[in-house]
This record gives structure tokens, C-alpha cells and sequence, in this order.
């Protein structure tokens, strides 16, 4: 996907990752509708800020109508907040599960005919290493990545005779709040992760793997389950 000219919607665009894909899309010259919960939190020059918040059905809605003219949707709000499945606060469970796969599920149901209507375009779901690896104190998260990972595959299938590319880019941690207390030496810089998913997108790659540890897992999923 040509990314000069395009109209994304980037969502969680007021700061971490998504902060830097909305930078980095507009020095591309594309259109750019920076989505945030809090609007007026946004201060990136050239970005036309839009509310959305991506557990409100209504202004996930409402913010299709508003960027009608969209041929790209980046998913990448999310949360992370440490929850084990089974010892942990159910509401807390389903409230990631609501932010990280509802999420981007209802978003995406609601610009894919947007995206169509303006000729085609893209998705990128923002995943993570925890897709595939499922960590006991970090397991409500991966839980929702994994369901997100089952998510891109089956809307990769589903909307490409729609004109609609979708794309995974999975990272372990990022220099962002989400990782604060994560040393500086095992954090990847959130602008090069942003570097590489827009050149995923341009090249229409399924999965965009963009670090070292990300890559290791992902070739390692077909070993058995018992190896060391």
C-alpha cells in the first residue's frame, strides 16, 4: 500500500507507539486522524485529532462517519495491566479483553466499509511477542493478544475480496509507559517499531516481526510444547 496520499486513523495516537506511527505517517504525507479516548490530549503538529474510545461501540461509530474518507486503520490502543487469569479480578480480564480484541474487532468492523468504499486499503493490528507466549502473572494480556493474533488471520481472509490488506506487527517491550519499570537494555525504540510496521504496510507483509525476540519465538512455535 502506497502510504503517500493515504488517510489513516490511528487509535492511541496520543502517545507510546501510537504517537510515533501518526508522526511518521504524516512525514510519509499521508492524512492523518490521530484517535484518542481524550482528544484534546493530542498535540502532534499535522494530525486532525478524533475522538474514540475503543470500548464505546457509539464513538467507534461515530468516528467512521467523521474519518469517511479513511483507506488505512491502525489498531493500536491497548492496555496492560499485569492480571493473572485465574487469580485475578475478573472485570479486570474482561476489560482487557474488551480494549484489546473487542477492540479492534469493532473498529474494524466499522472502517472496513469505509476502507472499501475509498478503493481499499489496509489494517495493522498492533499484537505483541505474548501472542504466542503466555507468561502465568502476565496471562490475561496474552490472553488478548492471542485472540487478537486469531483475529488478524481470520480478517486477513475474510477482507481481501474486499480490496483490504490486514497485517499483524508483534514487538516484545517497547521505551513506552506500558514498559516503564522494564530495563532500558531489553526495550526496543518505539520509532524504529513504528518504522517497521509502516514499511510492513508498503510491502504488504502478513506479520511484521520487529525485534529479536519476537522472531525467536515465532520460529520456535512449531516445537513441541515439552522442549527446553
Amino acid at each position: 500500500m502506497e502510504l503517500k496520499n493515504a488517510v489513516a486513523v490511528v487509535t492511541g495516537a496520543n502517545r507510546g507507539l501510537g504517537r510515533h506511527l501518526a508522526a511518521q505517517l504524516v512525514e510519509r504525507g499521508a492524512k492523518v486522524y490521530a484517535a484518542a479516548r481524550r482528544p484534546e490530549t493530542v498535540d502532534l503538529p499535522g494530525v486532525t485529532p478524533l475522538r474514540l474510545d475503543v470500548t464505546d461501540e457509539a464513538s467507534i461509530r461515530a468516528a467512521a462517519r467523521t474519518a469517511s474518507d479513511a483507506t488505512l486503520l491502525v489498531n493500536n490502543a491497548g492496555i496492560s495491566t499485569a492480571t493473572p487469569l485465574i487469580a485475578g479480578g475478573p472485570d479486570t480480564v474482561r476489560l482487557e479483553m474488551e480494549t484489546n480484541f473487542y477492540g479492534p474487532l469493532t473498529a474494524t468492523r466499522a472502517f472496513a466499509p469505509v476502507i472499501e468504499g475509498n478503493g481499499g486499503g489496509a489494517v495493522l493490528n498492533v499484537l505483541s511477542v505474548l501472542s504466542w507466549l503466555h507468561p502465568a502473572h502476565l496471562g490475561s494480556y496474552a490472553a488478548t493478544k492471542a485472540a487478537a493474533w486469531a483475529l488478524t488471520d481470520a480478517a486477513r481472509e475474510e477482507l481481501a475480496p474486499r480490496g483490504i490488506a490486514v497485517s499483524a506487527l508483534h514487538v516484545g517491550y517497547m521505551d513506552t509507559d506500558m514498559a516503564a519499570g522494564v530495563p532500558a537494555d531489553q526495550k526496543a525504540d518505539p520509532a524504529e517499531v513504528a518504522a517497521q510496521a509502516l514499511h510492513g504496510i508498503e510491502t504488504g507483509l502478513p506479520e511484521i516481526l520487529a525485534d529479536e525476540i519476537t522472531r525467536h519465538v515465532r520460529q520456535s512455535l512449531a516445537a513441541s510444547p515439552n522442549a527446553a
